[in-house]
Order: structure tokens, then sequence, then C-alpha cells
């Protein structure tokens, strides 16, 4: 699979190699975590096909996801996220352990899980794979109960500055990949703590309808302002990675 690139100059690389040696983690140079997003839309925006991603991205978007996931100590995801796409183990192959390990990585990331409520159901695949380090960020003062996980909680409510803190301060996170939701994306740009963003756009037309876009609720104050990093193609899916300024 190659990706040519379109900007800054003409080019050619492959996912594996695009998305390589971020180190992302020696860019956490405050209190808090470096936080990059990664997300897939449509042309016209949309951040779900009949309610998933999975129609959306080919297969060069399906490779950077993956390598993606190499480059950061934690992954963040909403709670509706988790429960649609019904997330499983976050590195998917030993070759991919490798890459994390090769880039001064644990084997795996830990997943942290942001629900208010901690409304997530004990049969989801993330929380019934043994070896997988889950953080789950709530204002609920119970347990989840008939899980497998390896499971600690953060009672951080909806204060995600105090999130990363403490993931930066109690559990060593430097550097966070967040795969959405649009409405966990909406709160992070809110607060101020997106860094990067890490972006497909599908070569498809959803339109209106109940699909969500890539960031969902209360207008930000202000326009988050973007500097487009570089841009690549492959089958027609564009690949952009932005620096949130």
């Amino acid at each position: 699979m190659q990706l040519q690139r379109l900007y800054p100059r003409p080019g050619q690389t492959t996912p594996e190699q695009l998305i390589s040696g971020l180190e992302l983690g020696s860019r956490a140079t405050g209190p808090r975590p470096y936080l990059v997003l990664n997300m897939v839309t449509s042309i016209d925006g949309r951040a779900a096909l009949e309610g998933a991603t999975r129609g959306l991205g080919g297969e060069a978007d399906r490779l950077v996801f993956h390598h993606l996931r190499t480059q950061a100590d934690a992954l963040l995801v909403g709670a509706g996220t988790v429960r649609v796409e019904r997330y499983g183990r976050a590195t998917k192959s030993q070759e991919l352990r490798a890459k994390r390990e090769e880039e001064g990585l644990e084997p795996e990331p830990v997943t942290v899980i942001v629900s208010g409520r901690l409304n997530l159901p004990a049969d989801l695949p993330i929380l019934q794979e043994a070896e997988a380090r889950v953080i789950v960020a709530t204002a609920a003062q119970h347990e989840l109960e008939g899980v497998a996980a390896q499971v600690q909680y953060l009672r951080t409510g909806d204060d995600l500055p105090l999130l990363l803190a403490r993931l930066r301060e109690e559990h060593g996170v430097r550097s966070v990949l967040c795969e959405g939701g649009p409405t966990l994306n909406s709160h992070l740009l809110a607060a101020g703590v997106v860094d990067e963003l890490f972006h497909c756009t599908s070569p498809q037309i959803v339109g209106g309808g109940s699909e969500p876009a890539m960031v969902e609720g209360r207008s930000l104050l202000e326009p988050a302002k973007a500097e487009l990093v570089w841009l690549y193609e492959a089958e027609g899916d564009l690949f952009a990675r932005w620096r949130i300024r």
C-alpha cells in the first residue's frame, strides 16, 4: 500500500513508514500528556455511515489507524464509541506490539474510557480481555462487575483537564491518542487540550440524517485554528495531519 504525498512536496511512502517515530511523548512539556485526535469522515464531514465508522475508511485508513495506536502511551475513547464499535484489544498483532516496543512504549497502550454514568456492558471485548489495561474516567461511584480486564477508575467526572493531568502524574502517560467520538472531541477542543488532528477524508458523500459530524455538541467559543503539516492520498482517501494552534 503506497501513499502519495501531495504536501509539502511530492513523494511516496507507506502507512507503516509514515506513522513511525512520531515521538509524541517528547512533545509533552506541560502538566498533561500530548494529545492527538484520529478521525475519519466523509467529504461532507460525517463521522459515521449507518451508525458506525467501518463503511468510511479504506485499507490505507485501516493501516494508518492501527499504526497510530503504536505511537501513544494511552488510547482515549468515549463510552458511546466503545459500545457502537465494540472495542477490543488495542494492539491487534504481535508485529504491532513489537513496533510499540521499538518506539520505547509498552506493548499495549492503556485504554482510557470516558463514561460519566459508567454505562458500559461487561461483555464488551475490551473488558473481557484479561491482558487489557483499562482506566475508566467516570462520575459514578460503583464499579463494573463480571469483567476480566485490569480495570482502574478515575472519579474525575467530566473534568477532562483533570483527567489528563492525573493520567500524566499518576500513570506516567505522556502521549494520548483519542479516537472520539464526536461529543468527546467537542469537549476536548473546548478545553483547549487537543494538540494535533490526524484526519482521513473518505471519497463519499453521506448526506444529512442522523449521522454525526466529526465534532458534535456546543459551539466552540472560538474556532480552533489548525496548521497543515502534511497531506497524502491513497485510493481516493486523503490523509491530513493538522497541528492545532
